[in-house]
């Protein structure tokens, strides 16, 4: 095949009608035949007559995706310690888990943490409303849905995304652990996928605390007594959650968690010196 003049990444001058089987070069991507377009990289990007539905194709997407993930990081680098709290958005002001919420953020707020939540209403809202009452930082990583409407009140540090799996990776990565109130589908997905993290060791000295026995203590009993029973978890895998219905217990958990990754990733004094 015969290739047109010589180019640099993805222009190439060499008119498509001249050459029909030479191979067409994007970037490290190769087209031959039928998949060799009419017209240059550049020149799409310059013709303003075009369609502009490029801007809703799949390459297009890795970079709207790209920079979620660079806004994240970018917003979230400097925020310091921090702890993730989830809950359902269908909590009402008036239900006990909304002030459960509240002493929560409060709680985490004095212990030294930032708290992060969803952004949404509910029991995220609660748990931003305690962190910024007791002074602290309140984060609400926002998604875009079609039924929601925007980050709550008490968010004073927040990030919109389009995009759950760039969102989730917030949630753990600035994060020392998980606080997982009552909640629903998005409260277990958050729950399972972190318990998956843990599990897998992708991330280490991750403590995930369950607040509320009641609502909890039946998913437990079900791990245990169905998929333990059957071998499809390991029982050991139960020791990853804590189960508890004392704020201060469970902010205690996160704290020594906390505590002990730190000690375990200070370099130990070399043999025979003395600290």
């Amino acid at each position: 095949m015969v290739k047109g003049a010589a180019y640099s990444g993805a222009v190439d001058p060499t008119p498509t009608q001249a050459s029909p089987h030479r191979d067409y070069y994007q970037g490290s991507v190769v087209m031959r035949r039928s998949r060799v377009p009419g017209s240059t990289t550049d020149q799409r990007l310059l013709d303003s007559r075009g369609s502009a539905d490029w801007v809703h194709t799949d390459p297009w997407r890795v970079m709207r995706i790209q920079s979620e993930f660079v806004t994240g990081f970018g917003a979230l680098a400097e925020l310091g310690p921090a702890v993730s709290v989830f809950g359902s958005a269908r909590t009402k002001p008036h239900d006990p888990v909304y002030e459960l919420g509240c002493r929560v953020g409060a709680a985490l707020v004095d212990a030294g943490y930032a708290v992060i939540t969803g952004g949404g209403p509910g029991a995220m809202e609660a748990a931003n409303k305690g962190a910024l009452d007791a002074g602290g930082t309140s984060v609400g990583l926002g998604i875009e849905l079609p039924f929601e409407a925007g980050l709550n009140e008490f968010v004073d540090l927040g990030v919109n995304f389009r995009y759950f799996f760039a969102r989730k990776t917030m949630f753990v990565k600035y994060a020392q652990g998980f606080i997982v109130l009552p909640g629903g589908f998005g409260t277990l997905d958050e729950l399972f996928e972190a318990v998956t993290l843990v599990q897998t060791q992708k991330v280490t000295s991750f403590p995930i605390v369950l607040l509320g026995r009641d609502y909890w203590g039946g998913l437990l009993d079900w791990l245990r007594d169905t998929a333990a029973a059957r071998g499809t978890i390991s029982t050991g895998d139960l020791d990853l959650l804590t189960l508890t219905d004392d704020v201060d217990e469970a902010v205690g958990t996160i704290i020594a968690a906390d505590a002990s990754a730190r000690r375990s990733s200070t370099p130990s004094p070399p043999a025979g010196t003395s600290e």
